[in-house]
């Protein structure tokens, strides 16, 4: 094996890899049966499971070889980079060695397509087949589905891989003809609806045959491109909307677009999307799985894009001021949901704690409460002070104050999802 090769392709298709974020792998649940690896436990790229861990994955391309010419892609077929291919022996090695080294817990393995799409698919299936019955890996394997793949190849992939995902790169069809006139949307939504299906099939086998095999454990997800074309913010949690419920997709992934060369039909060279926004669109996509929203609650026509200065619920809050203050006390959880600065958790606790006694405001700082939000939109039995500025004019800016510290920037690198 040349080592010095092997380097520089990790180096090329590990950088290419960094452009998609849908990596996660949250739901994975693959118990280790006296192989290697276990995709429950916890662990060149970080996610997380779904309680919460940090894990580490091998996170390549098998190659950045494409046929297609998208304007937003760094390994479209025009662009003058460095190509490299893995070879399906390489990329098993490469996770079997990083595995017993430590330094991952799983794959996370995409690609761009070279020749057509089951000659790529077929590749990365065989990759997840040999890990799995060659040499009995049981961490988490996560695959891209390659739009326009057979059937039989993406419910081949499902018994080997813990997630499958297929990215629909730009919310709108319109929107993807411009930059990516070879591609359809029909060809990356035929594969999400034959998973959901798949995926249903087998859970219902499950409940009658004990020894039917798992197929992608952890769902199915997607991804698109932000700001790379017009679409507004109401738009596009329209279609993640549209997506958890017709898909059962586990998650949406939202990624800002990067500038990457000059064209009339792209934005700017210098005009990178704020990661403000992308923030934002994770916090609102929250607020639909999580907390009860509605899109058309969180923005609407007046309305079509998220406020970067505050988070989705918190500018939800100041356009009804009329629904609050609610009395943490009797308040049913779908309202105390939608107090600003308390999240599900606190909720729960707020419920079991309020059954044995009556809570006020430093209860709530004791449970984890943003009381600095919170404190404005909140009645107890006790008088709060803070009701009386919620009619004021100035009401958003003294929130805004509020919460703004000087050891923390709100617009710094680092952002929060809650």
């Amino acid at each position: 094996m040349n080592f010095d090769r092997i380097k520089e392709k990790l180096e090329i298709l590990a950088d290419a890899a960094k452009y998609d974020v849908s990596c996660s792998s949250s739901g994975g649940n693959r118990k280790n049966k006296g192989g290697l690896g276990n995709s429950h436990t916890a662990g060149i790229c970080h996610s997380f499971t779904e309680d919460g861990r940090c894990i580490s994955l091998l996170k390549i391309l098998l190659t950045n070889h494409c046929i297609y010419d998208c304007l937003y892609c760094v390994s479209r077929k025009s662009n003058d980079i460095k190509r490299a291919a893995f070879t399906v022996e390489e990329v098993v090695d490469l996770t079997m060695n990083f595995y017993r080294r430590n330094y991952i817990e799983g794959l996370f393995l995409s690609s761009g397509i070279f020749k057509n799409a089951d000659f790529t698919m077929e590749r990365l299936v065989r990759i997840a087949k040999k890990l799995r019955e060659e040499y009995n890996f049981n961490g988490y394997i996560h695959l891209k589905t390659i739009p326009g793949a057979s059937d039989e190849l993406i419910r081949e992939a499902g018994l080997y891989a813990d997630r499958l995902s297929i990215n629909l790169e730009i919310p709108t069809e319109s929107g993807l003809k411009l930059l990516a006139p070879e591609k359809s949307h029909q060809d990356m939504i035929k594969p999400m609806g034959f998973i959901k299906n798949a995926l249903t099939v087998y859970q219902e086998e499950r409940k009658i045959f004990r020894k039917v095999p798992k197929f992608a454990p952890a769902g199915q997800s997607t991804q698109m491109i932000v700001g790379a074309t017009n679409e507004t913010d109401l738009k596009i949690i329209h279609v993640a909307k549209h997506f958890y419920q017709n898909y059962n997709m586990k998650r949406v992934y939202y990624s800002g677009y990067v500038p990457v060369l000059e064209d009339k039909n792209l934005p700017s060279i210098h005009a990178q999307v704020p990661m403000q926004r992308e923030n934002r669109l994770y916090q609102a996509d929250w607020l639909m799985r999580f907390y009860g929203f509605d899109a058309n609650e969180i923005l609407d026509k007046n309305h079509p894009f998220l406020d970067l200065e505050v988070d989705p619920k918190l500018a939800w809050a100041l356009r009804n001021r009329e629904k609050f203050p609610v009395n943490i006390n009797t308040a049913p959880k779908e309202l105390l949901l939608r107090i600003p600065g308390v999240g599900v958790t606190s909720v729960n606790k707020i419920l079991m704690a309020r059954k044995f006694q009556k809570l006020n405001l430093e209860h709530l700082k004791k449970m984890g409460v943003a009381t600095n939000r919170a404190k404005y939109f909140i009645e107890f039995e006790s008088q709060n002070i803070f009701n009386r500025l919620i009619d004021e004019q100035n009401f958003r800016q003294i929130i805004v104050n509020g919460m703004k510290s000087k050891w923390q920037n709100p617009f710094s690198e680092q952002l929060s999802l809650f």
